[in-house]
């Protein structure tokens, strides 16, 4: 899967995709320390391949992760300066969730921190869903990106 890159200066405003959601009783927010295990227990339990880097967004003070939630559960979460800096992801919404506009504003959210931190473009890592990201924030594919920086990437362990 290729990568795709998102102009930090051009992003439309989260604002409207949040009110949405919170009209529907749904939150977006960084998850607070002590909320790492249950985070991280949403993660293993719906997409286990991206524990390891939702792990390392969490260990950050702020954390460079952002969830949506509805009552005390997770619906969704969004991931930067995980793989690498300056990339987004990875990210995942609860299939029972999709189509509601909860990745559209946690990734969102995401850009914005980034760019607020000084960041004019950012990296969309491996991307599935090209056609979201070029709809959503104007993202466009980077040529010769694949497979990037997960060539030699070691098989991980059975669950």
């Amino acid at each position: 899967m290729t990568d795709m890159l998102v102009r930090l200066y051009d992003l439309p405003p989260v604002e409207p995709a949040l009110a949405r959601l919170a009209a529907a009783g749904i939150v977006c927010r960084r998850p607070e320390a002590y909320e790492r295990s249950a985070v991280l227990g949403f993660v293993r339990a719906h997409f286990p391949g991206w524990v390891d880097e939702t792990q390392v967004a969490l260990a950050r003070t702020p954390a460079t992760c952002f969830i949506a939630q509805r009552g005390g559960d997770v619906l969704g979460f969004a991931c930067f300066h995980a793989t690498r800096p300056n990339f987004f992801g990875p990210t995942g919404v609860a299939e029972a969730e999709r189509g509601r506009g909860i990745g559209a504003a946690l990734l969102l959210l995401a850009l914005h921190a980034m760019a607020a931190e000084g960041y004019a473009y950012a990296i969309i890592g491996s991307v599935g869903p090209a056609a979201f990201y070029e709809r959503t924030v104007g993202a466009v594919p980077i040529p010769g990106s694949h497979p990037g920086i997960y060539r030699n990437r070691l098989d991980r362990p059975a669950p």
